[in-house]
């Protein structure tokens, strides 16, 4: 009797867990609702600029020549110009930059935008800059540097500082 009563009880509980499953299951599909919702983004233009040191070394009195780089990263399709200032030293100009070493003395030099030399890099958009068009990558543009032979000034150490600029 004891026995059966168990089974009984054991059945009983069986029966109730099943129930319990078929009771939290759906017996047939229920009806789908949707939405839909946009998703946007606004990219701007933008650009970074960086630069290697120019250096021409030791001057003789002979040309001496010297390239830098100059690294523009602009997002794609994005239109660009490059301008270098005259520099730091007083009465520099674009097309007569001026080192500036001991007592103030000058050495003066020149900042092209080609290989030959003939091309003046300076700051006035469409005439003086260098132009591109960002890709997204960085792009680099090389500074040709060149001291004109005959300078004899005074022995020391010259420096002048440009900043180069990206106009987009």
């Amino acid at each position: 009797m004891k026995i059966m009563n168990s089974i009984k009880l054991s059945l009983a509980a069986v029966i109730a867990v099943l129930m319990l499953g078929f009771a939290s299951t759906p017996a047939s599909a229920t009806t789908t609702v949707t939405t839909t919702f946009g998703v946007s983004a606004t990219v701007q233009s933008t650009c970074l600029i960086s630069a290697t040191a120019l250096a021409f070394g030791t001057y003789t009195g002979a040309v001496d020549n010297a390239t830098s780089t100059v690294s523009i990263t602009c997002t794609n399709t994005t239109p660009y110009n490059v301008a270098l200032n005259p520099g730091t030293a007083t009465g520099a100009t674009v097309t007569t930059r001026k080192m500036t070493g001991p007592s103030s003395a000058t050495l003066s030099y020149a900042l092209y935008s080609n290989s030959g030399m003939t091309t003046n890099w300076g700051q006035t958009v469409g005439t003086h800059t260098v132009t591109g068009t960002g890709n997204g990558s960085a792009q680099t543009l090389t500074v040709y540097g060149q001291v004109a032979a005959s300078q004899y000034v005074t022995p020391g150490s010259y420096a002048d500082t440009i900043t180069a600029s990206v106009i987009y």
